[in-house]
């Protein structure tokens, strides 16, 4: 582990705790690593996309808005296709340029779901947050779900800020809250406020009202 890794980790132990770090985020995105998929052909990706929608090639050509001759010099791998040319096939495929270097499904729906019923989360306590884990059944999700009850009450109980890889999804279930964040003024958020941010951003949580607030909190993994 780098020095970089070192100092982040130690930052989000200081808050969570070093076992809570490793249960909560470490390990989730280490139970979530999958191999590295082989690169996508790009010519039999579109010839794939193409046919999956009964097009012929003169079809998708017009509506793509390119020359037939060109999607076939570029499904028979015999060019590569400008950006722009890609933009276009994306658009009369209707999907996205990414998707155009996606590998196809295996051909089977991949089914998983967890139901977590309320108070039934794994229960990870610190001295400043009391996590409750949901869908901990699951493994390599790309997503961490987990509702927090907000114990602190001062910046001061925080020994620091905290930064992790990844980014984060807040939304506030009870009470008050007021996020801390590394480059942005202090905001007081309600029931039914939220915001996504750079995780790798220092952020820290405090309850503002008498009682404790609750959140939700999904981090991202990938």
């Amino acid at each position: 582990m780098g020095p970089l890794q070192a100092a982040r980790g130690a930052a989000i132990a200081s808050v969570m705790g070093t076992d809570n770090l490793k249960n909560m985020i470490q390990i989730a995105r280490e139970s979530g690593e999958a191999e590295t998929a082989p690169p996508v052909d790009l010519g039999a990706r579109v010839r794939e996309l193409r046919k999956a929608r009964n097009w012929t090639l003169e079809q998708a050509a017009n509506q793509a808005g390119l020359a037939r001759s060109t999607l076939s010099k570029i499904e028979n791998g015999q060019m590569s296709p400008t950006y722009d040319a890609l933009k276009k096939l994306a658009v009369g495929l209707e999907i996205s340029v990414p998707q155009l270097f996606t590998p196809p499904s295996a051909g089977q729906i991949n089914g998983r779901m967890a139901i977590t019923k309320s108070g039934e989360g794994a229960a990870k306590a610190t001295t400043t947050y009391e996590h409750e884990l949901l869908a901990d059944s699951l493994r390599k999700k790309q997503m961490l779900p987990y509702r927090a009850r907000i114990r602190a009450r001062r910046m001061e109980e925080f020994d620091g800020w905290v930064r992790h890889d990844g980014e984060e999804f807040l939304y506030v279930l009870t009470g008050v809250i007021k996020l801390y964040t590394e480059f942005y003024e202090p905001i007081e958020m309600r029931r039914g406020d939220s915001a996504y941010y750079d995780a790798t951003m220092g952020h820290n949580v405090v309850s503002v009202s008498d009682e404790d607030a609750t959140i939700l909190w999904v981090t991202s993994l990938i």
